[in-house]
């Protein structure tokens, strides 16, 4: 890789699984055609599910990896692109976004994240039929998610956390606040969206899915961070 986004992937350890180096074998594609709603319905699954479920769980991979490059950016302070154009995603055979490179540096990547997100979650909610706004809730998580993975990465959870609410508010409505919860003495995504993941034929119900009872989500947390 070269480019600003090599710096950025040589201070984070285990940067692939972040979503930030290209797989071998995955097309690279620009990113833009993720705006394109005769495109992106091509590439949506398929299934005996509904639009809405189908695009809603694609979206929740999707917008982990779409965002990943300018949440790494920040959490390194070596600010990225967010910008369709300046970015290239790939593609696993299912249709799935694995990884994203952003080609070009940039000192304020709100504006582009606002747009980049506008975008794809205006074109997904036409091709899905449904409201935009559950998908931008499903966007806020994936920004949680993806500042908390770094945080552990870098060995900072805390000040890498606390990226989180800044960034939402100055990318602003309709982007819910994220949110975090400690337990144990770990800290957790308190999740404001549902995936859907558990409509599907061979779905389960996410561990922190905010659907669960409070007691029960509590209690499984309250396990993963004994076992953390």
């Amino acid at each position: 890789m070269v480019g600003p986004q090599a710096e950025v992937v040589a201070r984070i350890p285990g940067a692939a699984a972040h979503g930030l180096v290209a797989p071998p074998g995955c097309p690279a594609l620009p990113a833009a055609r993720l705006a394109d709603p005769a495109w992106l319905a091509r590439l949506i699954p398929q299934g005996t599910t509904s639009p809405r479920v189908r695009a809603t769980v694609w979206w929740y991979s999707a917008s982990a990896v779409l965002t990943a490059p300018v949440l790494a950016g920040l959490a390194v302070g070596r600010p990225l692109s967010a910008r369709l154009e300046d970015t290239t995603v790939s593609l696993a055979p299912d249709g799935r976004p694995v990884a994203a490179v952003s080609a070009a540096g940039h000192a304020d990547p709100v504006a582009g994240l606002r747009e980049t997100l506008g975008a794809v979650v205006g074109a997904l909610a036409q091709v899905a039929g449904m409201r935009a706004r559950p998908l931008w809730a499903v966007a806020t998580d994936s920004l949680a998610n993806g500042l908390l993975g770094l945080g552990r990465a870098l060995g900072d959870v805390a000040a890498v956390t606390a990226l989180a609410a800044p960034l939402a508010a100055a990318v602003g409505p309709p982007l819910p606040a994220p949110r975090y919860v400690d337990v144990a003495g770990t800290r957790f995504t308190r999740r404001v969206s549902c995936c859907l993941v558990d409509r599907l034929p061979s779905g389960a119900t996410c561990l922190s899915c905010p659907r669960r009872a409070p007691g029960e989500r509590q209690a499984l947390l309250e396990s993963v961070a004994r076992g953390h």
